[in-house]
């Protein structure tokens, strides 16, 4: 087979060949791409706001709008149990004097103090997600102690039942708001129906009820909270209780106001602490005795300093301890208490 010699002058008209070629396809790229690359202007317009399209600002408050009120109370539905374990100490020391025609002829100072152990059962249920069911049951022991008597008692306190009401929506700028009311039945054994001085009640012996409003707010990293309510209780009557000689027939109870306020403050994402301060005024209660006298009692003052401390010990469980001190008279000495939830 021949093949045609390869000399120099074809050499160069193959290279002229190529170059050509080459130009030919630059200038065809370089026409292609003006004609479908998009300039700046009109890329700036493409990204732009197009009409139709949504607003980031207005589908934020859209679907901030559109998600469920958020409240502190229990879901709708939902429940939770819960048990109480508080103690109490009061001593108290009574001077007895009594003056027959300017002369004293009884003087006596007596002492009394009684320990309370006061385990209580509480359950709650969620009505609405702004509105929640509760009741509890208090069973009592009750240690008491004076220079004439000592003796123990046992049974069941006063029943309470009560509704918590939210009327506003938790809000992270503003206070929150829950309102409250709950009935008592005297359940309990009567302090009007015991041997007077002997301080084995385990109730109060009346009706009662109890309207108050309580506010939080959260300012990191602690969150304040306050409290007032206004207690009411109904008279109790066909009493005959031995009380220095008379006999007692009836009772018509004072109103009484408690507020109270305090702070928490988190030490850690599991532990936090807590203190108040709560007092408590009971307005003069009426006496009927059986001869028809009646006289009131004073102005009772109840003071209570109170510090806490939570741990949590699973994300939907937190155990409170608190300590009390009494600051009047009329408060018990020390108090110490324990709040944990109940799972079953």
């Amino acid at each position: 087979m021949l093949y045609p010699s390869i000399t120099p002058a074809l050499v160069r008209s193959g290279l002229r060949a190529a170059a050509l070629a080459a130009l030919c396809l630059s200038a065809s790229l370089t026409w292609a791409e003006d004609k479908t690359a998009p300039s700046g202007d009109a890329a700036r317009d493409a990204l732009g706001k197009q009409e139709g399209d949504v607003d980031q600002a207005a589908l934020l408050k859209q679907t901030l709008t559109a998600s469920d009120k958020q409240y502190s109370l229990l879901k709708k539905g939902k429940w939770a149990a819960t048990y109480d374990l508080s103690y109490a100490y009061t001593g108290q020391q009574q001077i007895d004097a009594k003056f027959t025609d300017s002369t004293l002829t009884l003087f006596k100072i007596e002492n009394t103090r009684s320990h309370t152990i006061t385990n209580t059962f509480s359950v709650d249920y969620g009505l609405r997600d702004n509105l929640t069911g509760n009741v509890s049951l208090p069973i009592v022991s009750k240690y008491s102690e004076s220079s004439t008597f000592s003796g123990l008692s046992h049974g069941f306190g006063d029943l309470q039942a009560g509704v918590r009401w939210q009327p506003f929506e938790m809000r992270r700028d503003a206070a929150s708001f829950t309102t409250s009311a709950s009935l008592r039945l005297p359940t309990g054994r009567s302090p009007f129906r015991t041997i007077d001085g002997q301080n084995l009640a385990t109730g109060s012996g009346t009706a009662g009820l109890t309207l108050g409003v309580n506010s939080s707010k959260i300012i990191d990293p602690i969150a304040l909270f306050g409290s007032a309510s206004l207690g009411l209780s109904a008279p109790a009557r066909h009493l005959n209780q031995e009380r220095d000689g008379v006999t007692l027939v009836a009772v018509h109870p004072g109103p009484s106001v408690t507020v109270g306020g305090g702070f928490a403050y988190a030490l850690s994402y599991d532990v936090s602490t807590t203190m108040s301060l709560q007092e408590s005024l009971s307005f003069p209660s009426k006496l009927v005795f059986a001869d028809g006298q009646t006289s009131r009692t004073s102005v009772q003052t109840s003071g209570m300093f109170n510090i806490g401390l939570g741990v949590r010990t699973a994300p939907q469980y937190t155990v409170n301890m608190t300590l009390g001190v009494g600051l009047t008279s009329d408060s018990p000495d020390f108090t110490l208490g324990m709040n944990l939830p109940l799972s079953f």
